[in-house]
C-alpha cells in the first residue's frame, strides 16, 4: 500500500511539472453550453471510449439521474474513458466531473495550447468535484477529454461530466424529458407501524415522490422508501412517481400493504451494556460438540453457525445437523433457544462463514434475505442475525435487507457483524458503509482479529496480529470512524485450534479491553481517549472454548461484564 501511494504521488508530481492546473473558480458565460454528449451516462457508454473494456455503467452509486460511470483499473491499465468533442478556436472551456474514489484524474488533450489535468488524491467518503479550465488554439476545432483512475487502486465512479464553453458546432444533449412511470412497485417489511415500499429505477429520474392513499408523503432519491407512523392492522395503498428537471412523470400502478397487528412487537431480551458473544457450531470439526443448553452462561449472544444458502437469490434456510451433533433434535434445539431467551440471552443466526455463498446484490435478493431470515426467527425463536460474509457485500442492498428485517422484527432485533480486519480499514469499504448505514439498528460489530496479516492502526502505523496493539489500534479505526463504542467488540479465537493464526491469550484480550475502556494495560499504542461504553468481546467458538476447558469465557467473560 505504501508503494502504491508513492507511485500515485510521483504521478501527481509529474502532472504538476507538466502543467497541472489548479481547480477553476470561474463560471461559464450565459451563452455557454455543455459540449460533451451523454455526460451523465444515462445512455450507457454511448459517445465514450474506455480502455481495455475497463468502463461500465452502474446504477449505484449515482449523483444525479439513474446511471454513472464505473472505471476499474487492472494491471497496467488505468481505466481511462474519453470522448472527442467539438470546440471553438481561441475559446476558454470549464472541464468538470463529480467523482468517488482515490487517485481519479480529469484532463484534456489536443487543445492546441496547453493540455491540462487535475486529480483527487483521496476518497473523501462521498462525491467530490474535479474541475479545471483550458483554452483552445487558433485552429483547434476538437479536443479529447478524459478521466481515469490509477494503477493498483480500486474502481472509481464518475457522474455529471461537463465541458462548458462556446458551441463548436457539435451542439449539446437535448434537455431532459419527463421520466416514465416506475415499474415493479412492491411492499415488504411489514411491522405494526411501518412498511417498506420498493420499485425499479427509472432512467433519467432525479428523484421520486411517494404517495400514500393518494397523498404525497415522501420525496426520496431512490428505492426503497421506509413508510413509518402507520396504524397497526391497517391496509394502505401506495404509488410512486419519478421526477427530473422536466417535471413529474406518471404514477406507478397502486400496490397495497397491510401493517401487522397484535402480539408483542419486541419479544427478545435486551442485550446487556457489555456483552460476550460466542459462535456455536452446527457441525462437528473436532471441537467439543454442544447443545445450545451446554453454552456457558457467560455468553450473552450465541451466534448459531451457519445459515444455508438456497436456490433463491438472497434467501437462507437452516438445517440442524442432528446426526453430527449426536442426535440433537429440532424440538430440543428450539426448546433450548427458548430457555436461553428466558434467561436473558440472545440466540441469533449467523449468515456466511468461510464457505458462505449468500449474495445480496439487488432489491429482490434483499427482500428474499429479509423475508427468509424473519421466517426463521419465527420458526426457531432466533433474536436476530449475524452478518459474517467473508467475500464482501453490497452496502446498498444489504442495508435494504437489514432495514426491511428490522421493520418486520421490531426494535429488539439483534444485528451483529463479523467482518475481517481488511473490511474495516476504511469507512469507504462495503462492510463499514453497511455498519454506518444501519447504525440506528446495529447491535455490535465484532471484527475478526485473526487469520490476518499485519494491518494499519488508526495512527497510521502497521501492527502485527497477536498483540494488544493490534487489537486496540484496529478497534480505534471503528471507534473513530463513526461507530458508537457500544457497537464495537473484539473478536478472537478461543484457542489456537480455533483459527489458522491470530490466537492471543485471554490476558491479552483483557488488557486490550482495559486499554480501550479505561486507558490502562495498553501496549505501545494508547488511544487519545477512552471508550467506557465498549460493547465487549467475541470468540470463535463456544465449542473450541469448551474443548480448552472454557478458559477463554471464564477469563474474558468476567472482564467484559465488569467494564465500566
Amino acid at each position: 500500500m505504501n508503494r502504491i501511494r508513492s507511485l500515485a504521488l510521483l504521478g501527481a508530481a509529474t502532472l504538476t511539472a507538466g502543467g497541472l492546473t489548479a481547480l477553476a473558480t470561474g463560471t461559464a458565460q450565459a451563452a455557454d453550453i455543455n459540449v460533451v454528449r451523454n455526460g451523465g451516462f444515462e445512455s450507457g457508454l454511448a459517445d465514450w471510449t474506455c480502455s481495455s473494456g475497463s468502463g461500465a455503467v452502474v446504477s449505484s452509486p449515482v449523483r444525479t439521474g439513474a446511471a454513472a460511470l464505473k472505471g476499474t483499473p487492472a494491471g497496467q491499465d488505468s481505466a481511462q474513458c474519453s470522448q472527442t468533442v467539438k470546440v471553438k478556436p481561441n475559446s476558454t472551456y470549464t472541464l468538470s466531473e463529480q467523482v468517488q474514489g482515490s487517485y481519479v484524474y480529469l484532463g484534456v488533450t489536443g487543445t492546441g495550447t496547453q493540455d491540462v489535468s487535475t486529480w483527487t488524491p483521496g476518497s473523501g467518503g462521498g462525491w467530490q468535484q474535479l474541475s479545471t479550465t483550458f483554452t483552445t488554439g487558433a485552429s483547434t476545432t476538437q479536443v479529447t477529454v478524459w478521466t481515469h483512475g490509477w494503477y493498483g487502486q480500486p474502481a472509481y465512479v464518475v457522474d455529471d461530466f461537463s465541458v462548458f464553453g462556446p458551441d463548436g458546432g457539435g451542439g449539446t444533449d437535448p434537455g431532459p424529458s419527463v421520466p416514465g412511470a416506475p415499474a415493479g412497485a412492491a411492499v415488504s417489511g411489514q411491522s405494526a407501524n411501518g412498511l417498506t415500499l420498493s420499485w425499479n429505477a427509472v432512467s433519467g429520474a432525479s428523484g421520486y415522490y411517494v404517495y400514500q392513499d393518494g397523498v404525497r408523503v415522501k420525496t426520496v432519491s431512490g428505492s426503497p422508501a421506509q413508510i413509518t407512523g402507520l396504524t397497526a392492522a391497517t391496509s394502505y395503498s401506495f404509488q410512486v412517481s419519478a421526477y427530473n428537471a422536466a417535471g413529474e412523470g406518471p404514477k406507478s400502478a397502486a400496490v397495497t400493504g397491510t401493517t401487522t397487528g397484535g402480539g408483542n412487537p419486541d419479544p427478545n431480551p435486551s442485550v446487556p451494556k457489555h456483552a460476550l458473544t460466542g459462535y456455536w457450531q452446527n457441525f462437528n470439526n473436532g471441537a467439543t460438540v454442544q447443545k445450545i443448553s451446554d453454552v456457558p452462561a457467560q455468553y450473552d449472544i450465541i451466534a448459531v453457525s451457519f445459515a444455508d444458502a438456497t436456490t433463491t437469490p438472497g434467501a437462507i434456510a437452516f438445517n440442524l445437523d442432528s446426526a453430527g451433533l449426536g442426535g440433537y433434535t429440532v424440538a430440543q434445539f428450539k426448546a433450548d433457544i427458548a430457555a436461553k431467551k428466558a434467561a436473558g440471552k440472545s440466540v441469533i443466526l449467523s449468515i456466511g462463514g468461510e464457505k458462505g455463498t449468500i449474495s445480496v446484490n439487488d432489491p429482490t435478493s434483499a427482500n428474499n434475505l429479509a423475508n427468509s431470515a424473519y421466517a426463521l426467527m419465527q420458526e426457531y425463536g432466533f433474536s436476530g442475525i449475524d452478518i459474517d460474509l467473508e467475500n464482501g457485500l453490497n452496502p446498498t442492498y444489504m442495508t435494504q435487507a437489514l432495514r426491511s428485517l428490522s421493520a418486520k422484527a421490531g426494535s429488539s432485533l439483534v444485528i451483529t457483524m463479523a467482518p475481517q480486519t481488511i473490511d474495516m480499514q476504511s469507512t469507504s469499504g462495503g462492510y463499514f458503509k453497511t455498519a454506518l448505514n444501519i447504525k440506528d439498528i446495529l447491535t455490535v460489530v465484532n471484527m475478526q482479529y485473526y487469520n490476518s496479516g499485519s494491518m494499519n492502526g488508526c495512527d497510521g502505523k502497521v501492527y502485527s496480529q497477536g498483540s494488544v496493539d493490534f487489537l486496540t489500534a484496529l478497534a480505534c479505526i471503528q471507534l473513530e470512524g463513526g461507530l458508537d463504542p457500544s457497537q464495537v467488540g473484539i473478536g478472537v479465537p478461543a484457542s489456537p485450534s480455533g483459527a489458522g493464526s491470530g490466537y492471543v491469550s485471554p490476558t491479552i484480550v483483557n488488557n486490550a479491553l482495559d486499554c480501550l475502556a479505561r486507558g490502562t494495560n495498553c501496549g505501545s499504542f494508547k488511544p487519545s481517549r477512552t471508550y467506557p461504553g465498549l460493547r465487549g468481546a467475541m470468540t470463535w467458538s463456544t465449542n473450541w472454548d469448551a474443548k480448552a476447558g472454557s478458559a477463554w469465557s471464564n477469563s474474558v467473560g468476567p472482564k467484559v461484564h465488569a467494564l465500566p
